[in-house]
């Protein structure tokens, strides 16, 4: 059972850095000697890694689960195949020594064939939409209400969209300097928020795959936040400073989410020409005070330094 005391929020894994489990710089990744300022990891055992290398992955991972160092400030997931994996990596000596899981293709098909496995540990869990399940209503408000009755809610950290694998069921690949909001899983992404959020679970936007393209990903993380989404998986190193800087809240914002959030404020009030109502803003201001709380805040532009940059 992993016994390891972490303070577990969403927000605290930033942009997760995504990696096949065969890599062989693991355990210098893990124990924060290779990208010291990396906040979350994900080790992957499945689309990352060829069928015929499963085995040999799962004894890699398995041997570097002997070297990693205990650590509250990192967070390190495993992305299993399928359930008979799951139960492989739960039998390896040192799995405490992770804290959590990614689970690949959930549905309700695979829910109890993973969730029987973990009843009794206290692994955090990170089930993944990205079947064509995901595209049938009915189908996410099953599973939505299976996971609010089963007693691993609380141990769900987040849903995670995996946005490549539902292009791939479309028979598309965004284009480039296109952000997911403009291709058919823009009102898919909208329903998943609107089926899952209300009931306290967080998702977590998907992955962006051009790497020569910052202005597009920041267009996209504009979007993930319009959105309620919570962090971004990054599949390169030099994605992550971009991401967790775009996370960062502005100071009109910040201010708003103190003044909700006041004992003493009143019912509705004027702040930065917007109206702010405690019943209906609270919610959005205790996301902003958590993003705050891991990212800071942005740097103050002027208005009139925002018009020179304009041009």
């Amino acid at each position: 059972m992993n016994t390891r005391i972490k303070s577990f929020e969403p927000w605290h894994l930033g942009a997760p850095l995504y990696m096949p489990g065969n890599r062989r710089d693991i355990l210098e990744i893990a124990n924060g000697e290779k990208y010291p300022w990396l906040r979350a990891m994900i080790f992957c055992t499945e689309d990352a890694v060829l069928q015929a290398d499963v085995d040999s992955c799962v004894r890699h991972l398995g041997l570097c689960l002997q070297g990693f160092k205990n650590t509250t400030q990192q967070y390190r997931f495993i992305r299993v195949r399928n359930p008979d994996v799951l139960g492989r990596l739960l039998a390896l000596p040192d799995i405490d020594k992770i804290d959590g899981f990614v689970l690949p293709k959930f549905t309700e098909d695979v829910f109890n064939d993973y969730l029987d496995q973990l009843r009794d540990t206290t692994f955090k869990v990170m089930p993944t939409l990205e079947t064509k399940e995901v595209f049938n209503v009915n189908a996410m408000t099953n599973l939505c209400q299976g996971l609010l009755q089963s007693d691993m809610a609380e141990n769900v950290l987040m849903l995670r969209i995996g946005g490549n694998d539902l292009m791939n069921l479309l028979g598309l690949r965004r284009e480039r300097a296109s952000t997911i909001y403009e291709t058919p899983l823009g009102h898919i992404i909208a329903q998943l928020v609107t089926i899952f959020k209300p009931y306290g679970f967080s998702l977590s936007a998907p992955v962006f795959e051009y790497l020569d393209d910052p202005h597009t990903l920041l267009r996209e993380m504009k979007m993930d936040l319009a959105y309620g989404l919570i962090g971004k998986t990054a599949i390169h190193p030099t994605q992550v400073p971009m991401i967790e800087e775009a996370f960062k809240v502005n100071i009109e914002d910040y201010e708003m989410a103190l003044s909700l959030s006041d004992l003493d404020a009143p019912a509705v009030f004027r702040m930065h020409d917007a109206m702010c109502e405690v019943a209906t803003h609270q919610q959005w201001a205790t996301q902003i005070l958590s993003r705050q709380q891991c990212y800071g805040l942005k740097e103050y532009i002027s208005m009139k330094d925002r018009v020179e940059l304009s041009f």
